[in-house]
């Protein structure tokens, strides 16, 4: 039997055993072709506008999203009841389907791709993503408690969809330790990949002995080349001094420092306090913060979006606070900053703490555009005690209500 088309990714891609495995079970075969990011042609974007892989080709159609291309493979055989044979089994399916995409890879995708190196590495993000997997994994353990398949008594698509998105964690960053807690959810990890189709294109899946960790990039040294000393020589003549045009081209004019830069020396130091946050718990840091802190040098801030009433979804909020980011771009020197989602969707508000270098809220921050959107309320130094829990939720998103946000260092 001829291939139904062809998947284009990177290799060892659980992704694309998603589809590879749908295939089989309809016995049809799907072929792969590795795929390099960096020679991706004005064609490809045509065929795939937004760049990502895996990616599918056919005489038929042309797809992207490996949940889609899987549920082509799975469509193909209606008779085979990959996808369900009655409507309630086919919603039920699509329900993992969904769940799988939103609950295990995006959040698997936030604890593991820092890890890796492969995003920038920000603790309470991770520690959220990180908090959101094992919430739905626990979700998952309860539903398995006398269940051998998700849906039915056979292997379906949602059974597929569910195993390989759990592979990178499983094999990367939930040890023994870990899964202890999730006993259900490992049995059937472990009876579903142990099955020949799987295994077929899973390989054999080794389960996590040593937890993955975050590992800090060392910094490089930077030799300095050694000066030659010059053999004495006679003494030239001396050349005229250079006229004051020829001084002006060879010193460009300093640039206009920050207002901010100009204020006394602090022993607070911002690179410092963003250091500790990044590679520590949150209450060593907070201990550190507390410890260090320059009360005349900087100020602390609450920080509130003005609209929360017309907020809607959650994953919008978190975006708004995204936008503001990005233009604060002057202020990363002088700055730093905890905003939270909060709530749920269509009811949710935009709030925060900053760190902020002087006693006024600066020109780097109340120039950017979406300044306006926001009030930034200060804390005194007296009100420092009383707030000291608030402040430490905020920095360490330890709200119960808390969904999203994001960091600015």
């Amino acid at each position: 039997m001829s291939p139904i088309g062809t998947i284009k990714s990177y290799p060892n891609n659980p992704r694309v055993a998603k589809a590879q495995i749908a295939a089989a079970y309809n016995g049809l075969e799907i072929d792969f072709e590795q795929f390099d990011l960096a020679k991706r042609t004005p064609e490809f974007f045509a065929k795939f506008p937004m760049g990502k892989v895996p990616v599918f080709e056919s005489a038929e159609v042309n797809l992207t999203e490996s949940s889609a291309i899987g549920y082509y493979a799975a469509a193909l055989k209606p008779e085979s009841g990959l996808l369900g044979k009655t409507p309630v089994d086919q919603a039920l399916i699509m329900q993992w389907v969904f769940f799988a995409e939103t609950e295990l890879t995006t959040n698997s995708s936030g604890w593991l791709l820092p890890l890796r190196g492969i995003t920038p590495y920000m603790k309470p993000n991770v520690d959220a993503a990180t908090e959101k997997f094992k919430r739905a994994l626990g979700a998952l353990n309860t539903v398995l408690l006398t269940k051998t398949y998700l849906v039915g008594h056979e292997v379906t698509y949602a059974d597929i969809a569910i195993v390989t998105a759990l592979v990178p964690t499983f094999t990367l960053v939930l040890d023994k330790e870990t899964r202890s807690a999730f006993k259900n959810v490992v049995r059937y990890f472990t009876t579903v990949t142990a099955k020949p189709l799987f295994s077929k294109f899973l390989g054999d899946v080794k389960l996590c002995e040593t937890a993955l960790k975050f590992t800090p990039p060392k910094k490089e040294k930077k030799e300095t080349p050694k000066k030659e000393t010059p053999k004495k020589e006679a003494a030239p003549k001396k050349e005229a001094a250079p006229k004051d045009d020829e001084e002006a081209e060879a010193k460009p004019a300093p640039k206009p420092k920050s207002k901010l830069d100009l204020l006394p020396p602090s022993n607070f130091v911002m690179d410092t306090w963003k250091r500790e946050y990044s590679n520590n718990d949150t209450d060593v840091a907070m201990k550190w913060f507390w410890e260090n802190f320059d009360s005349e040098g900087f100020s602390i801030w609450k920080v509130d979006y003005k609209y929360n009433d017309e907020l809607t979804l959650t994953f919008m909020s978190n975006n708004l606070i995204g936008g503001f980011y990005a233009r604060l771009e002057r202020a990363h020197k002088y700055a730093f900053g905890s905003m939270l989602v909060r709530g749920k969707n269509n009811e949710n508000t935009i709030s925060g703490i900053f760190v902020i270098r002087g006693q006024e809220v600066p020109f780097e921050i109340y120039d950017a555009a979406d300044y306006e959107s926001y009030n930034f309320t200060k804390i005194e130094p007296s009100e420092y005690e009383a707030k000291k829990d608030e402040i430490y939720k905020f920095m360490a998103w330890d709200f119960e209500d808390c969904v999203d946000g994001k960091v600015f260092k």
